[in-house]
Order: C-alpha cells, then sequence, then structure tokens
C-alpha cells in the first residue's frame, strides 16, 4: 500500500483537466464536442501519443459495442479514441483520483459519451470474471510491482475469445535506468522487468501470442523531437503540466535511455482461446 501511495502522489494534479482546458483556452484553441483530435498530443501520456495507438488498435479486430477495458488509463486518450472510432464501450481504470476526474473532465468536454472512469488498482480490479472483449494497456505496468497480479487480473477480466492489447516499457539489456523519467522520479516507484518475463507470465495464465512487435527503435527517434520541444511551445507547456518543472530533464533522460537501451518498448497482443469443445 505504502508503493501504491507513492505512485499516487507521482501523479497527483490537482484540477488537472481544468488547467489543461485552461491552458488551450489561453493558447487560442477551442475544444469542441466530437473533435477527438483537439486534444492530442495531450490526452495520450504515452511514447509516441496517438501514433502508438493507432498501431496498437490496428493489431486488433474490432466491432461496435465491444466492451473494453483500459488498465492505467490516466487521461483518457486511449479511451477516447476507442469509443469514438471503433464505437466500444470504454471503462478507464486508474489508481490516481486526479487523472480520473481529469480524464472524465476531458470526456465531458469533448461530448464523449462511451467512456466511464474508475478509481481502482489494477492488481484487483473491481469486475468480475470475463468481463470485456478487450483488455487494453499502455505505460501502466512500470508502476506496479506486483506483475503476476497485475495480468493476472488482466487476463481474468478477459472473456475468452479476447484480445489483450498493450504497449509498454520494459528493461533494456544494459543496466537500469537514468531517473528521473515521466513514469518516476527515481527508482523506489519504477518496477521494470524485461519483456521475456511477461511473456512468460502471460503465458502462465493462458494467454496465446499472436503479435509482438519491438518499437524501441521508433520511439527513440521521437523522444529525441520532444526532450528539445522548448517550454513555450504546445507539447513543452502542457508537458510541464503533467510532468512539472523537471519535465525537460524527464524526457532527455528518456531519450539517452532508449540510446543506451536501458529501456526497451514492445506492442503486442494476446488472446485469450475459447474452450475446447
Amino acid at each position: 500500500m505504502h508503493a501504491q501511495r507513492r505512485v499516487e502522489q507521482h501523479y497527483a494534479a490537482p484540477d488537472l483537466g481544468e488547467r489543461i482546458l485552461g491552458a488551450l483556452a489561453e493558447a487560442g484553441h477551442t475544444v469542441r464536442p466530437g473533435e477527438l483530435d483537439a486534444l492530442p498530443p495531450i490526452d495520450e501520456m504515452h511514447h509516441r501519443g496517438r501514433e502508438a495507438t493507432e498501431e496498437l488498435a490496428a493489431m486488433g479486430h474490432w466491432r461496435p459495442g465491444l466492451q473494453v477495458l483500459d488498465a492505467g488509463s490516466g487521461l483518457g486518450g486511449s479511451s477516447r479514441y476507442l469509443a469514438v472510432q471503433h464505437q466500444c464501450q470504454v471503462v478507464g481504470v486508474d489508481l490516481t483520483p486526479d487523472l480520473c476526474h481529469a480524464a472524465s473532465l476531458l470526456s465531458a468536454a469533448l461530448g464523449i459519451e462511451r467512456t466511464r472512469f474508475v478509481r481502482a488498482s489494477a492488481t484487483r480490479l473491481p469486475v468480475a470474471d470475463a468481463t470485456f472483449d478487450v483488455v487494453w494497456t499502455q505505460h501502466a505496468q512500470m508502476n506496479i510491482p506486483d506483475k503476476e497480479a497485475f495480468y493476472g487480473e488482466l487476463a481474468r477480466a478477459l472473456r475468452p475469445g479476447g484480445q489483450l492489447l498493450f504497449h509498454d516499457v520494459f528493461a533494456g539489456p544494459a543496466g537500469a535506468p537514468h531517473f528521473p523519467v515521466p513514469w518516476a522520479d527515481s527508482e523506489t516507484i519504477s518496477s521494470l522487468v524485461t519483456p521475456d518475463r511477461v511473456a512468460e507470465i502471460l503465458r502462465r495464465n493462458g494467454l496465446l501470442q499472436r503479435q509482438w512487435h519491438d518499437r524501441t527503435e521508433v520511439s527513440l527517434q521521437w523522444a529525441r523531437k520532444v526532450s528539445t520541444a522548448p517550454p513555450d511551445t504546445d507539447m513543452g507547456s502542457v508537458g510541464s503540466l503533467l510532468m512539472g518543472p523537471t519535465r525537460q530533464t524527464k524526457m532527455q533522460n528518456l531519450e539517452r535511455n532508449l540510446r543506451e537501451r536501458r529501456i526497451v518498448l514492445i506492442q503486442a497482443r494476446y488472446d485469450k482461446p475459447l474452450p475446447q469443445p
């Protein structure tokens, strides 16, 4: 529980949704209902933002009305994308109350009704077994020490025949990362494991690997651009809202960690098989 409180404190940002909308208005951006593209790169708190979300979504099979769980939903950008582009009903779960409030506020500002955000731990999901057709997660597990509980819960929440889609940061071969980074100011709340470890956990939970893509190099190219964004740009100013005054240092360390292969980025799809007749 102490670890969870430290993670909450790291992401705590009272009135973040109101401040984001205020910053956009001050910059001359009008957020109108139905305009899904009004917020990126603001509301997608993961490497490469919307581009990565579109890539990950392209790995899945979709139809209107699917029930989706977004584990570690943050500001809700991925949830809104799936709700609008694929006509899904999306429940976002996040540990941080401020992020859940901000995500709800941004969905309301955009008039998106097919999203709902719940404050909960992804290691103890408040859902029944086999509830969701798709379980989706981007950049959440880096702050979760108990990988067995996290991936076990994702597998439990998934219906037979359903899909797990993830895009995440894992430990690279070159040693511990340099801190601070966007997900942690120090190693005390960073919990990275290797991709092989995660693949083994998912296999033991009965999930079958269908796609696996290393996105480290393209993420490095993105990080090089973002790490040099001045604070007076949209990317820089909003990034400061999310990451505080150390934003530029965090992004520079992110670029260095990718370049030195201290972290790697993976996108993958796993399926939960149907019961054998």
